[in-house]
């Protein structure tokens, strides 16, 4: 009877059944026309004599026979070459029609038009390489709908783009500080940037420093810390975790100035320079000045692992000047 319902989605294709070929006298190698596997998948006659396996020919790569000896020459077909290992039959997929699979390999170059979904974790063992005007890739939930992330190479640019359902889309920055992984930068919905390791820290000073030295350089000591960001700022010192630019501010409230000092300078000692500033000079006012505040800012060059103190110095007068605690700071933070 006839054929009934939908013609079937898959077919068979039938393999070789046998190749023939003509020697010419010197050609040893010849191209099968399906792959085998080993020597005795195939029945080979050189002018009517049966040749044996891995003596009188080879088969390597699959598809590529070798005589021991070229093959004598013949107006016609004289190499004849049956398969006597091939599979039954070969499935020829309908290219509209979808694929499903457990698992798959592919060892050459896979092309794909349209979109690839994974919906498991993937995993690269080598580089991905994007090709197009504008190559995007995009990260989303399960909804499709709330948390989306979209890297995209623009003009050069790489446009980072981060939104969720409730309009806070973040993008955060983290790393392995080597006992665990945290935030190094975050750019908020309003395009705020915090960098919570970005070293800065402010200093203060509980109590008094009495009775600054002549004829030195005395480091000013600060024993409290308002906040010390990322933890470089110790006994009284900054030392800088890597090389860039650093702004200092410090204030300094000095009390009994003497009067017969020709000058008091402040200065900023780093590693690489010494800053000095010429503040006051005492000899301008008509007694010893009870109370004296000075700022005194700083934009500077350091080296990782450079240091910087702020220091004061009097040439000479009475070792009576004292800096005052509660009054006095000392900050910094990395500019660049």
């Amino acid at each position: 009877m006839p054929y009934l319902g939908n013609t079937a989605a898959s077919r068979f294709v039938s393999n070789r059944a046998a190749s023939v070929y003509s020697g010419d006298g010197s050609t040893v190698a010849f191209t099968l026309e399906q792959v085998v596997t080993q020597d005795e998948d195939i029945l080979v006659s050189v002018d009517g004599v049966i040749q044996e396996p891995s003596v009188g020919y080879a088969v390597s790569s699959g598809t590529t026979l070798t005589f021991t000896a070229a093959p004598s020459t013949n107006s016609g077909n004289n190499i004849f070459v049956y398969y006597l290992a091939s599979q039954a039959g070969t499935v020829g997929h309908p290219s509209t029609q979808g694929l499903t699979a457990t698992t798959g390999t592919f060892t050459g170059n896979t092309t794909m038009a349209g979109t690839l979904g994974v919906t498991g974790a993937s995993t690269l063992s080598s580089s991905l390489a994007m090709t197009s005007n504008d190559p995007t890739i995009t990260m989303t939930d399960s909804s499709g709908t709330n948390d989306i992330v979209t890297l995209q190479s623009t003009s050069g640019a790489l446009i980072v783009t981060a939104r969720d359902g409730n309009a806070n889309g973040e993008i955060i920055f983290k790393g392995d500080t080597g006992s665990a992984v945290t935030e190094h930068m975050r750019i908020n919905n309003a395009g705020i940037i915090t960098k919570p390791l970005q070293p800065a820290f402010l200093a203060t000073k509980s109590g008094a420093q009495n009775n600054i030295g002549l004829n030195s350089v005395t480091q000013i000591t600060f024993d409290g810390e308002r906040f010390d960001q990322n933890g470089d700022f110790s006994s009284s010192t900054f030392t800088a975790p890597v090389t860039g630019k650093y702004q200092f501010n410090v204030v300094t409230t000095l009390a009994n100035t003497d009067q017969d000092a020709d000058y008091i300078e402040f200065k900023l000692v780093t590693s690489n320079v010494t800053y000095t500033n010429p503040i006051i000079d005492p000899a301008g006012f008509d007694i010893d000045l009870p109370f004296f505040t000075i700022s005194t800012s700083y934009l500077v060059d350091m080296d990782a692992n450079d240091t910087a103190k702020a220091s004061l110095y009097q040439p000479n007068g009475a070792a009576q000047m004292d800096v005052r605690g509660g009054q006095s700071f000392f900050s910094g933070y990395l500019v660049a």
